[in-house]
């Protein structure tokens, strides 16, 4: 199997129960037994990355799902972001890859680490090593369809203003006034989340301390001469970038003069006064494709969950963009939380399944934090900084080094905290070789997979949870792996009995 093959699509009971939903615009409440009755079992607030894939993954488990986004129409602006190794292969593993190879440019992924020139590290254990540059835009459009194919619903122009939660679900307030219920509500609505904001969540970091532009646009000199001039100015130049990005354009990023409202955007003429201030010449940039502006604010959520209240993606953390980790760490937020909440809505939840979402995640983003925060200081032009950059760059000399570096920014390196065992328990699998094809290819429909080399195991009674290969030929060191719908490996070994003690953890008690 391979990552084209079709995405699977919901059971025919799913597939009414969208139908009866979305045929019609929900009602207002009624009054106190209506405004109690939850309509759907997950109210998506955000229908960015993070909203989309997570309406997906829910859907994939037959869950009914609402994304409000408060935008009445997608974003105009075309950015290019970074998929990273991570997030390349969890979207092989839900049949989207290929989709989204047809919209990207990929590009070998190497020098991610604070824009350290470095060769791509070898040995990278992924099938994906590569990044694939793609409009956001488009990013976003094609999750949204996916998310759609498979029965979300999606309603725009409606923000998020007040929550009411009980033992029972959450009652979200709308802008207009109109109320809607739900059993689980889940902030995706960014840096500003008013879910968080509601939920009186802290948000403990540091306030931006420095802002820089950063933009698209065609320059009005060659290649050559941009290169000579950077090199001429020397350590000025250092804060600047000008990258070819195709179609003769150009990725810009310049500080700012000082920090600003991010809400407003910069101007062309901000571009041109910092580049002659910098550089001594603005390059003749013009026809800019959009502009931006951010900060390196860093800050973290002290809970992913409320009660029946999550958040993930921006809503959770923020911090720089260097390094391109933000899109995905949304995105992986949601392949985490997706299965596990809709486990809980299907009734066969363990009891402590959706608190390993903060658990696990919760980690991660401080990891991000941190590699963002050591990137931003070495970007400095201060003497002390630019001692610790030349020394690193040494040092990504060695391949252990930069494979490292690389692993932790593309997240293929992360180790979930599953308790002792071999260093493979708790990380994710890579996509290998099977006797019917990779790996993922098995993994379109979001469920367990037990992998099984002995083909004397069973999933007896988790069978409608988890999926079982017997697959002796399988490119294994171990006897049996049992994975997580996100590919991450929850067991290892060749006994029945310790198998069905995971399944449990994991997936529940098994069905009569």
């Amino acid at each position: 199997m391979d990552s084209s093959q079709p995405i699977a699509e919901p059971s025919s009971q799913d597939t009414a129960e969208h139908h009866a939903l979305a045929g019609d615009t929900p009602r207002r409440s009624q009054g106190p037994a209506a405004d109690r009755t939850p309509a759907f079992d997950v109210i998506v607030a955000g229908c960015g990355p993070t909203g989309a894939t997570l309406a997906a993954e829910l859907r994939l488990h037959g869950v009914r799902v609402l994304v409000l986004e408060k935008d009445t129409e997608p974003a105009s602006f075309v950015r290019i972001v970074a998929l990273h190794m991570r997030s390349l292969e969890l979207m092989a593993m839900r049949g989207l890859l290929d989709r989204l190879r047809e919209h990207g440019r990929q590009r070998p992924a190497g020098g991610l680490f604070a824009a350290i020139a470095a060769p791509v590290p070898q040995g990278l254990d992924s099938a994906h090593a590569y990044l694939l540059g793609i409009q956001q835009p488009v990013v976003v459009r094609l999750l949204e369809e996916h998310a759609a194919q498979l029965g979300a619903r999606i309603r725009r122009g409606c923000a998020v203003a007040g929550l009411e939660q009980d033992d029972e679900g959450v009652t979200v307030e709308l802008a207009d006034g109109e109320r809607l219920r739900t059993r689980y509500l889940v902030g995706c609505d960014g840096g500003h989340s008013t879910v968080r904001e509601l939920l009186g969540v802290g948000f403990p970091g540091e306030p931006a301390r420095t802002e820089t532009l950063m933009g698209e646009m065609h320059v009005g000199v060659e290649h050559e001469e941009i290169a000579a001039k950077l090199a001429e100015v020397g350590a000025a130049a250092r804060r600047i970038q000008l990258r070819p990005f195709g179609a003769g354009a150009y990725r810009v990023v310049v500080p700012a003069a000082g920090v600003g409202d991010r809400a407003e955007p910069p101007t062309l003429d901000d571009f041109r006064k910092q580049l002659r201030a910098l550089a001594g010449t603005d390059f003749g940039v013009h026809s800019p494709r959009w502009l931006s502006r951010f900060g390196d604010a860093t800050r973290l959520a002290e809970r992913y969950r409320v009660g029946r209240v999550l958040l993930a993606g921006d809503a959770a953390h923020i911090h720089p963009p260097t390094g391109g980790q933000g899109l995905n760490l949304g995105v992986q937020d949601a392949f985490n939380l997706g299965w596990k909440l809709a486990a809980r809505i299907r009734g066969w939840a363990p009891e402590s399944l959706l608190d390993t979402y903060h658990a696990e995640r919760h980690p991660v983003a401080e990891d991000v934090l941190d590699n963002t925060r050591a990137q931003m200081e070495l970007h400095s032009t201060e003497p002390g900084p630019r001692a610790v950059r030349r020394l690193l760059t040494e040092l990504m000399d060695l391949n252990e080094v930069n494979r490292r570096l690389t692993e932790k920014i593309t997240a293929i390196g992360i180790r979930y905290d599953f308790g002792e065992g071999p260093d493979l328990l708790g990380r994710r699998l890579p996509d290998i070789d099977l006797a019917q094809g990779r790996l993922y290819g098995l993994l379109h429909r979001g469920r367990g997979l037990l992998l099984d080399r002995t083909a004397h195991l069973t999933v007896g009674g988790w069978a409608g949870r988890v999926d079982h290969l017997a697959d002796p030929t399988a490119a294994l060191d171990v006897p049996c792996v049992l994975l997580r719908p996100d590919g991450h490996v929850a067991w290892i070994g060749d006994d029945q009995s310790d198998l069905d003690d995971h399944l449990s953890r994991w997936f529940g008690e098994p069905a009569d």
